[in-house]
């Protein structure tokens, strides 16, 4: 099977995270999407239909035989068992919305129409920590199905079903507190969670992630892999390679890869007014409201805070940012801004590259040619 995830027209929906990845490499719940098509269909080949400037890293294996896929599906059997009855040339639209095509080349019919509530969509960037407590139960049912957890150690309390706790060989949990009466905590992979820590579930620690000292989380919340967190968080998706090392509140918020929040960074997540908030849109370049009472910050990728920021409800923070004001910076902060106001200069590429290859060092990465690419066609942009 042919998996070709396809941005579907969506790749300015989801940014500033879909400025360097396809909108099938998003995280949520326990992974990525194409990681997810992945663990559904383990021998298929999955891959990406995305801008012409990503589609070095993210390549389209296209061949006869394809299945054409709307990126922003999250997928379960009951989706791949409809896709999988497609004929050549057939697509599949579920409650009205376009899911798959079959066939040598993209395209678009209406030859399958069904409807179901077996199905979630991602619509809007938000929906991506909206969803994320139903995205997360469903990876954990039916990942841990039939698979032993590693035993608890004596040190920590759990509340609720043991089932609903998954850890994996390698972590290490001392001195917690684990809730799980709400929903699942899945712990990955050399993960830690360290003395002092209170989770209320759902939480997916992916592979090496950490909760450091007396850490709260609640809301549920994805940390990708070599993520460091602590402080406070509320229903928050990190990519993977970000820290959040100290203390200081982030809730309803989407933080991409290789970010770092300064010490006491905080958000706002709702208005003083309790009212539906206005959030910078991609597609036409302003400020625009929402239906969406909680929001707090999006973060593009290589973004950075320093200590003692302050970020306003729906703040979007785009790519390589640097925020060092000592006020709250604007509602958008533009890619490779050098202190987050609004006429902050344009940061340096040349600094921009040095310093993303200083910090990926330290993790033992090296930035490839094909991402440095992307960082440089981003630059040329703004």
């Amino acid at each position: 099977m042919n998996i070709i995830l396809h941005d579907y027209n969506n790749h300015l929906t989801f940014a500033p995270l879909t400025l360097t990845r396809p909108v099938g490499n998003l995280r949520a719940g326990m992974w990525t999407n194409d990681e997810r098509w992945q663990f559904y269909r383990p021998n298929a080949s999955v891959s990406f239909q995305t801008e012409s400037y990503l589609s070095k890293r993210f390549a389209t294996n296209q061949i006869e035989d394809n299945f054409w896929v709307n990126a922003a599906v999250i997928p379960n059997e009951f989706i791949l068992n409809e896709i999988e009855k497609l004929n050549q040339d057939e697509s599949l639209f579920v409650n009205d919305i376009f899911v798959a095509h079959r066939g040598k080349e993209f395209n678009i019919n209406r030859t399958n129409a069904i409807q179901s509530d077996k199905i979630v969509i991602l619509e809007n960037r938000w929906d991506l920590f909206q969803k994320n407590d139903q995205i997360l139960k469903a990876d954990f049912a039916a990942y841990t199905k039939n698979k032993t957890s590693k035993k608890l150690s004596s040190t920590n309390t759990l509340l609720g079903d043991e089932n609903q706790l998954f850890i994996e060989e390698g972590a290490v949990v001392e001195c917690a507190v684990l809730n799980v009466k709400e929903g699942p905590i899945y712990i990955g992979k050399d993960a830690e969670i360290m003395e002092g820590s209170v989770v209320r579930g759902g939480l997916a620690m992916a592979e090496r992630s950490v909760l450091k000292l007396s850490t709260k989380v609640y809301g549920a919340t994805s940390l990708g892999p070599h993520c460091k967190v602590g402080g406070e968080v509320n229903n928050v998706i990190f990519q993977a390679y970000s820290n959040k090392g100290h203390d200081g509140f982030i809730g309803n918020s989407l933080i991409g890869e290789w970010c770092n929040l300064g010490a006491d960074t905080n958000c706002s997540n709702l208005k003083n007014n309790y009212g539906n908030v206005k959030t910078y849109n991609y597609h036409t370049k302003k400020v625009e409201q929402t239906n969406v009472q909680f929001m707090g910050v999006v973060m593009g990728d290589f973004s950075k805070t320093s200590i003692n920021t302050m970020l306003n409800t729906a703040t979007v923070i785009g790519i390589s940012a640097n925020i060092f004001c000592s006020e709250f910076p604007p509602k958008y902060v533009s890619n490779f801004s050098w202190g987050g106001l609004y006429k902050s200069p344009i940061y340096d590429l040349d600094r921009v590259l040095e310093s993303i290859y200083k910090m990926m060092e330290r993790r033992g990465k090296s930035l490839t040619l094909a991402e440095k690419e992307i960082i440089v066609h981003l630059f040329k942009e703004v």
